[in-house]
């Protein structure tokens, strides 16, 4: 690799709202506020709901629960 042209890796630190900080590795120096992180966003914490708006999932299930026939 050639000298000098990389920029410096160094850590940095991510607060988020729900108070969570994190320590990652980044060429920016100086922290970040976040709004989600792993902590507290419905994915990761297994309080994701689904919502069916307009029943999209049973009409899919309907569509797709006996096989086609035809071409």
């Amino acid at each position: 690799m050639r000298n000098d042209i990389h920029p410096n890796y160094g850590t940095m630190t991510a607060n988020c709202s729900c108070g969570n900080v994190i320590e990652v590795g980044s060429t920016l120096t100086e922290s970040i506020h976040v709004d989600v992180c792993s902590a507290c966003h419905p994915f990761y914490t297994g309080k994701q709901k689904v919502v069916d708006t307009g029943g999209r999932i049973d009409r899919f299930k309907k569509r797709f629960a006996t096989p086609r026939t035809g071409k």
